[in-house]
């Protein structure tokens, strides 16, 4: 199975289970408190943040993404992927983020806008639109309309 698909059936079954898939006993991870990255210059990177992908960044330098909008799925996915996967490429960072967008049309012509590259594009997924593009320091992000 690929690397693609076995994230989208972890991605699925995030969003279809009533209740998180987890150990029971106390003392577990129950969710994501926030995504933390360094940066040469933090400040730059947080207003492309702010003006590429329309997020909130405040005074404090980051932003408080909250699952009130109507169209987020109801669970954050969470993998790892072998050292030796491409899913993150072109970035030679480890990891890759997922932002879901309300607007997929929109946000494209918003990147393209300031001129960001959209490195791939997916319209035809069971699961939604997908694009990917990569931020200043190189990190790929997967901008994500669910269906």
């Amino acid at each position: 199975m690929s690397l693609w698909k076995l994230s989208t059936a972890a991605l699925i079954v995030a969003l279809v289970c009533p209740a998180p898939v987890m150990a029971e006993a106390p003392g577990r991870v129950t969710g994501i408190g926030g995504v933390f990255v360094k940066s040469q210059d933090p400040a730059a990177l947080a207003r492309w943040y702010r003006d590429a992908l329309g997020i909130d960044v405040a005074d404090w330098g980051g932003a408080a993404l909250r699952y009130t909008e109507t169209s987020h799925p109801p669970a954050v996915s969470w993998m790892a992927f072998p050292n030796t996967s491409d899913h993150m490429a072109p970035s030679t960072r480890e990891f890759m983020i997922n932002f879901t967008v309300d607007d997929m049309d929109a946000m494209i012509e918003r990147l393209r806008s300031m001129g960001v590259a959209i490195i791939d594009r997916n319209d035809d997924d069971a699961f939604g639109r997908f694009a990917w593009i990569q931020d200043p320091d190189g990190t790929k992000i997967e901008l994500w309309q669910p269906r």
